[in-house]
């Protein structure tokens, strides 16, 4: 074999490069040539259709730009359709709302029920012609026809509503509002609308329309805390939804658009008018003529009398909400979907709470301008054991306890004070009361007075606002103001404040929002020795059949450690001052070691008492619901007395517990008690003078004069308005001897401050 030399191997590779460079020329010009010829074809082709002068412009022009902007309009489609989708990610959405729960008290007696009636075995078929036909014309008449939009419909609510310049009719088709009650909430917004519409396109796509109605008729919710038609025909009128006649059909399909203003068990003219218009909706569909519905408007449905039932209905949604949650954190694989749950209620205390604040309401609200109120009763595990979300729930359902967002006021202050401990200070640690200024805001307290060198525990006894701002500068050191506020909030956070709290000057006397609830259940970590727990309703589940399939004790987050005993003590002895002789006088429980803070907002828009025993911890709110101020109401006044009345029925029969850093007050004598009960029936909240600004400065000015001239008169006054004790010797008139309201002196936040006396 000849031997290559590298020359040759040179001239092959040569050689194969321009091969390969031909054949690649070579292929593209055939390729060109091909597509100019294949173009030139399709040109002569297209002449044929070629159209011009003004059929282009009229026809060709709006068809191409139609077809660009139905392109770009599917592409946003496509955009904002993703959103919606990701809710049906989960391929258990079928079941993602069907649950049936039974409640119990933590004694086991039924207080009870929540979710849908699982009643699989009623088919479609089976539910009565008159129901579903009065479903149709009330709700979606062109439902069989449309495909999950009725866009008709939709146009035609439009213009009723634009007529009569507000929403007199809906627009959603009943799959719309079956992808409301599966995926979404019912908050009114544009990105909710579009989410539902995409919803029930896809719902159209999985479900046939008689799965969809049965889905309706059994997910819905009808008022009463029942789900599903159902569940309302056994709720309202004591039967088997197969049993109901035209008249209550029409009632029932009534209900769908507003439950809780149509419910028979609250308001039966309204649904008896409500009723009424379903059976015009009836005869105008075609679906019955008049004679066919004569006789259900001349007998028309009545619901069985249940106001005698004392549900804690604001508790039992909480616990259905919370119950939900819990169930999605069990596996996929469990498909159980009816529960017996066992919560922490305790019905006598429930009835107690409730009762304190209708007594409340009743006797002195008109005087307050004081329309709501709310309470939280936890024990110091966490377990909720009464909860008030407002004054009616047939009227609204609306959960002031856990939904509603106000501001604490002086209430916030041992947060500030619990901070200032960790850093330091001690509770005999003075601090001097005097201006102080963050920016151009200048907290201070009412009547415009300071009170010099005070300390800690005098400082929040009279509930001073300068002292926190001050403790709150102090602690953020040589970083500034805003240091401290941060520590602040991150213990705010570990004593179980998840609510937004946002970073402003005014933080440390109040100014940002919490809930009744986490509010309550924070403060146990006082009488916990330092241990922070977590608010609950529920101990334990069980299937229906008695499986247990989770406890609080044993699965449930456990008690976390978030300050040393030692500070918890100390806040606990300084908060009990404000109850024995501080801002909650009223809140004070014979023979019961009790502490807690007093919360009044700017304008008196927000009236709070928190307080806690060894046994109990509870949270007490007054207010109104369209923020507007109140008639001087203060912490002091209806929430100190409602708080007391509800913790005294909370303790009988209860072996009473001590609190680290507290000693109990003293039992009185005989005839002090005595003097007790005969001068109870001032112990209640007088109602509150009126006083303008005018006339709040020139008392202040005749205060000063007096006090100057070293004159003595009359008797002095307590701190909170409406709350007189009595002297039995003059004593020179101070500048503590009238209480007038911090918004007066332009405070944020605040209880009426009484400053300690000048001493001579």
């Amino acid at each position: 074999m000849r031997k290559i030399v590298p020359s040759e191997w040179t001239k092959r590779i040569r050689h194969f490069l321009l091969d390969f460079d031909a054949r690649i020329d070579s292929t593209l010009f055939s390729s060109a040539v091909g597509a100019r010829e294949l173009y030139e074809r399709f040109s002569t082709f297209m002449d044929r259709f070629y159209v011009g002068r003004w059929k282009r412009w009229v026809f060709i022009e709006p068809l191409s730009e139609a077809a660009t902007v139905g392109l770009g309009g599917l592409i946003v489609l496509l955009a904002l359709a993703q959103p919606a989708f990701r809710e049906t990610a989960d391929e258990d959405w079928l079941k993602k709302s069907d649950l049936a729960v039974t409640f119990l008290d933590r004694y086991g007696n039924p207080i009870g029920s929540r979710g849908i009636k699982h009643n699989d075995s009623i088919p479609l078929e089976e539910f009565p012609d008159n129901l579903i036909k009065a479903t149709l014309a009330t709700e979606d008449r062109r439902f069989y026809d449309h495909f999950g939009i009725d866009v008709a419909g939709t146009f035609r609510a439009l213009v009723t509503n634009a007529q009569a310049g507000g929403v007199r009719q809906g627009g959603s088709s009943i799959t719309q509002q079956l992808a409301k009650n599966l995926f979404l909430s019912n908050e009114r917004t544009i990105e909710r609308k579009i989410n539902e519409a995409f919803l029930a396109i896809w719902l159209e796509t999985r479900l046939t329309k008689n799965e969809i109605l049965k889905l309706y008729l059994d997910r819905a919710y009808m008022g009463g805390g029942t789900f599903g038609v159902d569940g309302a025909a056994h709720f309202y009128f004591n039967k088997s939804v197969r049993d109901v006649n035209l008249a209550e059909a029409a009632m029932l399909a009534g209900l769908f658009k507003a439950p809780t203003k149509y419910a028979p068990h609250i308001n039966l003219p309204a649904a008896r008018a409500r009723a009424n218009q379903v059976l015009d909706n009836l005869v105008d569909a075609g679906f019955m003529t008049e004679g066919q519905v004569f006789g259900a408007r001349r007998n028309p449905a009545t619901a069985v009398d249940r106001r005698d039932e004392n549900s804690p209905n604001y508790y039992l949604d909480w616990a259905f909400d919370e119950m939900r949650k819990l169930v999605d954190t069990f596996p996929k694989s469990y498909t159980e979907r009816v529960f017996v749950v066992r919560t922490a209620i305790d019905i006598n205390v429930q009835h107690a709470a409730e009762e304190a604040i209708e007594n409340q309401l009743r006797q002195f609200g008109r005087d307050y301008h004081a329309t709501q109120a709310a309470t939280v009763v936890a024990d110091l595990d966490g377990g909720v054991r009464a909860m008030v979300g407002g004054r009616d729930y047939g009227a609204s359902q609306f959960n002031r306890a856990t939904d509603a967002m106000r501001q604490p006021g002086s209430s916030f202050k041992p947060y500030v004070y619990t901070t200032a401990l960790l850093n330091g200070y001690k509770p005999t640690s003075t601090v001097v009361d005097g201006p102080v200024c963050i920016g151009n805001w200048c907290p201070q307290n009412y009547g415009h007075s300071y009170s010099g060198t005070v300390t800690l525990t005098q400082a929040l006894t009279h509930s001073i606002n300068v002292v926190p701002v001050k403790l709150s500068i102090a602690l953020g050191g040589k970083a500034g103001p805003k240091a401290g506020r941060a520590k602040i909030i991150e213990m705010a956070r570990k004593f179980g404040i998840v609510t937004p709290l946002p970073d402003t000057p005014s933080l440390p006397i109040g100014a940002d929002e919490v809930n009744v609830l986490e509010h309550a259940v924070a403060y146990a970590t006082f009488p916990n020795k330092g241990k922070a727990v977590t608010p609950h309703a529920i101990l334990e589940v069980r299937t229906g059949a008695g499986d247990l399939v989770w406890r609080y004790d044993r699965d449930g987050p456990q008690p976390r450690q978030i300050i040393p005993p030692s500070v918890a003590a100390d806040m606990a002895m300084m908060m009990s001052h404000v109850v024995s002789e501080g801002t909650a006088r009223r809140a004070g429980l014979e023979g019961i070691p009790t502490a807690g803070k007093t919360g009044t907002t700017n304008a008196y828009r927000d009236a709070w008492f928190v307080g806690y025993t060894g046994n109990f911890v509870c949270a007490v709110w007054y207010g109104n619901d369209d923020y507007s101020p109140t008639n001087r109401l203060t912490g002091g006044a209806l929430p100190a007395q409602t708080w007391h009345d509800i913790m005294t029925a909370a303790h009988r029969g209860v072996e009473i517990k001590e609190i680290a850093g507290v000693t109990a007050p003293a039992k009185p004598t005989a005839a002090a008690a005595a003097r007790m009960a005969a001068s109870e029936a001032d112990a209640n909240p007088a109602p509150p003078p009126i006083l303008t600004k005018r006339g709040a400065d020139i008392l202040v000015r005749v205060e000063k004069m007096l006090d100057e001239a070293g004159k003595t008169i009359g008797k002095t006054s307590s701190t909170e308005p409406g709350n007189p004790t009595s002297s039995t010797s003059p004593k020179p008139l101070s500048s503590s001897a009238v209480a007038f309201p911090e918004s007066f002196a332009a405070a944020t936040s605040g209880d009426r401050v009484t400053p300690s006396p000048r001493k001579n």
